[in-house]
């Protein structure tokens, strides 16, 4: 019987466990998963429990209830992992064995690396959304704010869904209108990015909402050093540039799990597991594989991403074991409904080689692509039942596949050549 190890219980590692349950005989392959703790949260969910529109204990659920029958579920901390041995240490002294291993602990927080982040004034007047209960006690900050200087900034990339902290600007501009108090209220984003966004023409587009609804747009902003007191604090870059604020939401640091930096050979100097960008086949060895966060792939850090990296590499790690040729299959489909506010919301698709584009998703009469609308704003609310019981699962959702769709988009006109 082959043993396959999953490193993490989230979307990434719970679809693909589903997955290849499904697919793999019980009596030819046994499925392990390992997770330090038993709480499975559905991250997108976060964005909204600042502004009272979602309940943290609503959208955390038990890591082993995603899993289905037949899946075994290990509770515990990993030391490291001897990939020329094939060994899991385990943190309390066990040894777990594996002729597969897929590595998908995602992308951990790492606030203390920033000077001053974690200081006097975190949790107080510097507060981050990508945890529960962050996102919880920056709900009851703003339930005080009643104006000043609200700066949302991003330390460094990459980050966990780069577009959730312009969403996060886009939801407090309608929050504070409906408030009646939005006159009062100073809105900055800060990134270290030359635009609002990564791609081109979606950061040209994400730029103009910020403009049209009055939110500062601060470029290439590299954060060296929080500095917080009780009359507020300021942003300050290794340029020596300063963007005070009375109230900072940060997106600190990311970094791959920890044990992935104490495995020699396994991660970067990031601590990301270096991959194959078709196949999901890490560097390291033949029968490690990693997806999601986890990886260095030039892929957004989305739940989208694991999602149609999970039907890849569900397929590859059954050829590996059949001893047959990979599927270079991943094309870097990524796709990210935004939040513009108003009940509104904005949807991208893109891949490794296409940015967004405007038209429709998945096909000519789908969601419109790059324009606000109801439409979307609804599609990312149904998102959530959607996630629990069709993405989880591992099932196929019709119409959404892990190659990037060309049908209903439009592309742009290339110029006729002279001569």
């Amino acid at each position: 019987m082959k043993r396959i190890v999953i490193l993490g219980g989230g979307t990434g590692g719970t679809l693909v466990a589903n997955r290849l349950r499904r697919a793999c005989r019980p009596e030819d392959t046994e499925i392990i998963v390992v997770d330090r703790d038993d709480t499975h949260v559905y991250q997108p969910g976060l964005l909204f429990v600042p502004f009272g529109r979602a309940d943290a204990r609503r959208i955390t659920r038990p890591r082993w209830a995603q899993l289905r029958s037949g899946i075994g579920y290990c509770q515990a901390r990993i030391d490291d992992v001897d990939v020329e041995n094939d060994l899991v240490h385990l943190g309390h002294g066990t040894e777990l064995g594996y002729d597969v291993l897929i590595v998908a602990t995602g992308a951990r927080l790492q606030p203390e690396e920033t000077d001053g982040l974690t200081g006097p004034g975190w949790q107080r007047d510097v507060f981050t959304f990508y945890t529960p209960e962050g996102a919880e006690a920056l709900r009851r900050a703003l339930d005080r704010f009643t104006g000043g200087r609200l700066v949302v900034g991003i330390v460094d990339m990459p980050i966990k869904c780069p577009v959730a902290p312009l969403e996060f600007c886009f939801l407090a501009d309608d929050y504070f209108r409906r408030r009646g108090i939005r006159d009062r209220v100073d809105l900055t984003y800060v990134t270290p990015l030359d635009g609002a966004f990564t791609k081109p023409v979606a950061s040209r587009q994400l730029s103009g909402l910020l403009a049209a609804k009055g939110i500062e747009l601060v470029t290439e902003f590299s954060t060296g050093t929080v500095q917080s007191s009780g009359e507020g604090g300021r942003l300050v870059s290794y340029d020596e540039r300063e963007v005070p604020f009375d109230l900072a939401v940060i997106v600190p640091l990311h970094g791959g799990a920890g044990y992935v930096g104490r495995s020699p050979g396994l991660g970067d100097e990031l601590d990301f597991v270096p991959v194959d960008p078709h196949t999901l086949q890490a560097k390291v060895k033949p029968n490690v594989f990693a997806l999601g966060d986890a990886t260095d792939v030039a892929a957004s850090k989305a739940g989208s991403v694991a999602h149609f990296e999970g039907e890849v590499l569900a397929g590859n790690v059954r050829r590996f074991l059949a001893g047959e040729p990979l599927a270079p299959s991943f094309d870097g489909h990524t796709n990210c409904f935004i939040e513009t506010g108003g009940g509104r919301a904005l949807l991208i698709d893109f891949n490794y080689d296409t940015e967004p584009l405007t038209g429709h998703y998945p096909g000519p009469f789908g969601l419109p692509l790059l324009r606000p609308s109801r439409l979307n704003h609804l599609g990312k609310l149904a998102f959530q039942p959607l996630y629990w019981h069709g993405l989880l699962p591992g099932r196929d959702i019709p119409g959404v596949g892990p190659a990037m769709p060309v049908r209903g988009k439009h592309r742009p006109a290339v110029p006729a050549r002279r001569g």
